[in-house]
Parts: structure tokens; C-alpha cells; sequence
């Protein structure tokens, strides 16, 4: 039986049985994976009276840039006076994070309530032999977050739009049973190759089923794999394309610094928290989709709102600078595979060389990376990519069923040539990367959303704590 969900144990107990599921994308040798489709999460809405049904929703797909591009969207629609909600995956350090509302997380008593409902109607079409297995720990969140949507208080009137990041792939994701009136795809790489195939073009397809006939895609030039992948998809469904290349600004643009555009007839000033020139690409595409919202689809977004929604955007551990009271800084970035590392790289050397960073005469501050990742990883790839441009590398253990084991991050670390060391606790990390560098130095924490998720969370802590009287 379900606790009393107003109970301040009720959300302790729906994290507790949440965290008891063995997370999809973790296998064990020896037994079959779990396979997923849309029938089943179907089943599962119409057993909760189909709340997925009852607000418009943008589908965003992609490999890198989804979170980025789903949050900017959302905190322009909000600008626009809009109730908007945003499911993002995965968190940092709450499960809340994933599903917001107006820019705040699900509150504990309202996740807890949402949660057994859907929790037991699962595990009663079970029993009813309805479903083969209880929803998984993705498809659980997944239904949450719709019947949140539906109905943020009892009563109330479904959100205004919901900005929906796709989990992983499109085709068979659990979201995809939305009805999008539009479909974002950022940027594909190889990343999940054992679930969305071994291909860019296998990937592209993949992300390409959040289409819908006569629908709306909303995308940008890429990798040509993927840019003909998507493009057959799409004239098979007949579906309307609209390029954000547009919105893309000058190849001198700045990194980190505020750009114009023209935007709906006007011109407005691109001033966004997340920097690096791979943004640029994800700005564009929540851009191009807020233009067409208000232009197809009638929603109240002006250029004002859009300059404004985009310099509110909050989306942590993306090149996030954290600052400690005794003046040790650190960059935060959840670069989880080689485009994504990549883009870190590219964003860090912009850093170094940037006007104003370094005398002519001087070296760069020391550095030393933080780093961890998961076992399905290409990790020779990423360490390769990353560790060069450090003077000394940290490696951190992780929670996760699939973090990579210590000896393999030590093994590609010597492979890289860069000076490493192990540490027992994420903790221990940061304190061995300060002992390294000194007090003048940059410390990166990167490679998962982990550890990211937890060091964020100390650092945070120990910054509020230096920051009191």
C-alpha cells in the first residue's frame, strides 16, 4: 500500500522505490536487456486518463544540445507569460530537476502523490496482466511528468505548452507518445550505439521517429549522414522543415559574450548564460522554434520576450563557473561523450586565448581536470580528446551500476601521457586538484553527469558555507 503522499516520508519512500529499479540503459552479462516500446507506456497514460493528450507539447531529440536547447525554449515561452513545463533527463542532484514547472522543480509532496499513483496503476496492470513488467524508471518519471502537466494543482488547467527533451533515440522513447506540434533535433553523434545502432545514420533515424506526418521539424545542417537520414524521414511524412540556420550568428561572434540578431522583425541582443560556440548552434534551434510558435501556432512570443527568456535561461553544469570564497575556481560541464568533449575542449582553449586572459609574457593559470564516465563510454576516445590540455588529471569514482571500473581510468589516463592520480571520493577529488594546481590554478570536472551532479553539490555547499558571517 502507498504511503499517505502528504506524509514528509511519502517522497523519501517514491525516491527509495525509484532508485530500486535497475536504470534501462544497465545490463548484466548473461541476461537479456529489457526492450521498450511506445505500446506499453500507451497503456500505462490511458490506465492515468491520457494526460499526454491534454497539452500542446514540443518534442526536442538529439545527442548533444537537447537540454540546452529545451531549457532556453522554455524560459523564452515563460517570458511570453506562458505556464510552461519542462522534463529534462538526467539530474544533477534531484529528481525533481526533470520536471519543472514556470522554472521550478515538482514540489516533494505534489512528486510523492504523482509518483504511487502511477506506481501502483502499473503494478495493477501487471497483476491484471495488462502489462508484461512495471513501467521502467524512465517511462515512471516519464508519466509524472504528464500527469504534472495535466494538472499541476488539483483542479487547475493543463500548462500552456510543454517543452519535452527526449530521453534517448525518438522512435521508442517514452515521450514520443506525444502528438508534437513541433519537432526539434539538435545535433547527432555516435553516442548509445548498443540501443539507437552503430551508425550515424542508424542514430539520425532513430531521432527522426519523433516526426510526424504533415508536422513541423525545426533542425540545422550537420553531419551529412544525418542531414540525409532526416531529410528522407522527413519528405516521406511530408513534413514541413525549418532551418535555424538563420539565427545563427557571425563565425566572429564571441564565445562567451552577447550577440545581435534579427528576430521577428526586430533586432534583439542574444545575452545567454550558457556560453561556448557549440550554444550557438542550440540558441538558434530554441530561436527558430520560438518564431515558429508564434508565427504558425499562435502563442503570445515577442522579440522582447525572446531577448529575455534566453538571458533568464538556468541550466547548471553546462560550463558552469563556480568560485569558492578563498578564490579557487572551477568549471562544471557534463560533456559525456566525444562531441561533447569536444566542444569542451574547443570551448576551454577560446578561454585560454581569449583578449585579456594572459599577459604576453606569462604561461596560462595551471589546471588539472576532474574526471569519470560510464562503462559504455568510449573512453580511450574521450580521455584522448580531454586530457591533453591539462596539466594533471584527477580521476573520480562514481554512483552508478555502470561507472567504469578505477583500473580502466587509470589505464587510459597512462595512455594519454598527462600525469593522473586516483582519489577514493569525489570529495577527495576536488581537495588532491586544489593540492595540484594551487591557489591560482582552473580545476575541470567533467566526463559524467554523476559526478558533475556531485561535485557541483559540494561545491555549492562549501560556497555558501565560506559566504556566512
Amino acid at each position: 500500500m502507498s504511503p499517505p503522499a502528504a506524509s514528509p516520508t511519502a517522497y523519501e519512500s517514491a525516491i527509495a522505490n525509484l532508485n530500486a529499479l535497475i536504470p534501462e540503459l544497465f545490463s548484466t552479462p548473461g541476461k537479456a536487456r529489457r526492450k521498450f516500446s511506445l505500446a506499453e507506456i500507451g497503456i500505462l497514460s490511458a490506465s492515468l486518463g491520457n494526460p499526454h493528450a491534454k497539452f500542446p507539447a514540443v518534442l526536442v531529440a538529439g545527442t548533444n544540445g537537447k537540454g540546452s536547447t529545451a531549457s532556453t525554449l522554455a524560459s523564452i515561452a515563460q517570458a511570453s507569460g506562458l505556464r510552461v513545463g519542462l522534463y529534462t533527463s538526467p539530474h544533477l542532484d534531484r529528481v525533481n530537476e526533470r520536471i519543472r514547472l514556470d522554472g521550478q522543480d515538482i514540489p516533494d509532496d505534489t512528486f510523492a502523490r504523482l509518483y504511487f499513483r502511477v506506481h501502483d496503476t502499473g503494478q495493477q496492470m501487471v497483476l491484471d496482466g495488462m502489462l508484461p513488467a512495471l513501467p521502467s524508471y524512465f517511462e515512471l518519471l516519464t508519466a509524472v511528468a504528464f500527469l504534472y502537466f495535466a494538472e499541476p494543482s488539483p483542479g487547475s488547467a493543463p500548462v500552456d505548452l510543454a517543452i519535452l527533451e527526449v530521453g534517448m533515440g525518438g522512435r521508442l522513447d517514452a515521450t514520443n507518445i506525444v502528438s508534437p506540434i513541433l519537432s526539434v533535433i539538435t545535433d547527432i553523434s555516435l553516442d548509445h550505439q548498443e540501443w539507437l545502432g552503430s551508425t550515424i545514420d542508424l542514430i539520425a533515424r532513430e531521432k527522426a521517429g519523433i516526426l510526424r506526418p504533415n508536422g513541423t521539424l525545426i533542425t540545422l545542417p550537420q553531419h551529412p549522414e544525418a542531414n540525409q537520414a532526416i531529410g528522407e524521414v522527413a519528405m516521406e511524412l511530408n513534413v514541413r522543415g525549418v532551418s535555424a540556420a538563420d539565427y545563427i550568428p557571425p563565425m566572429n561572434a564571441s564565445a562567451t559574450g552577447p550577440y545581435s540578431l534579427e528576430v521577428l522583425g526586430q533586432s534583439i541582443v542574444v545575452d545567454s548564460p550558457l556560453t561556448g560556440a557549440h550554444q550557438h548552434r542550440n540558441l538558434a534551434l530554441a530561436i527558430a522554434s520560438a518564431v515558429e510558435l508564434a508565427e504558425h501556432h499562435g502563442f503570445p512570443i515577442t522579440a522582447a520576450a525572446i531577448e529575455r527568456g534566453i538571458h533568464d535561461t538556468r541550466w547548471p553544469g553546462r560550463l558552469e563557473r563556480i568560485t569558492l570564497p578563498d578564490g579557487a575556481r572551477f568549471i562544471l560541464d557534463v560533456a559525456h561523450n566525444p562531441a561533447g568533449a569536444w566542444a569542451l575542449r574547443a570551448a576551454l582553449n577560446a578561454a585560454v586565448t581569449a583578449p585579456g586572459t594572459k599577459s604576453e609574457n606569462s604561461a596560462p593559470p595551471r589546471n588539472a581536470l576532474i574526471f569519470a564516465c560510464l562503462r559504455d563510454k568510449p573512453l580511450r576516445e574521450m580521455t584522448q580528446i580531454l586530457f591533453p590540455v591539462f596539466d594533471h588529471a584527477v580521476l573520480a569514482p562514481i554512483h552508478s551500476p555502470r561507472a567504469t571500473e578505477a583500473a580502466d581510468l587509470a589505464a587510459a589516463a597512462e595512455a594519454t601521457g598527462v600525469p593522473s592520480s586516483s582519489a577514493d571520493t569525489v570529495a577527495g577529488a576536488i581537495a588532491m586538484a586544489r593540492r595540484l594546481i594551487g591557489p591560482d590554478g582552473i580545476i575541470v570536472i567533467s566526463g559524467s553527469v554523476y559526478l558533475v551532479g556531485e561535485a557541483r553539490t559540494l561545491l555549492l555547499a562549501e560556497k555558501s558555507e565560506g559566504s556566512q558571517p
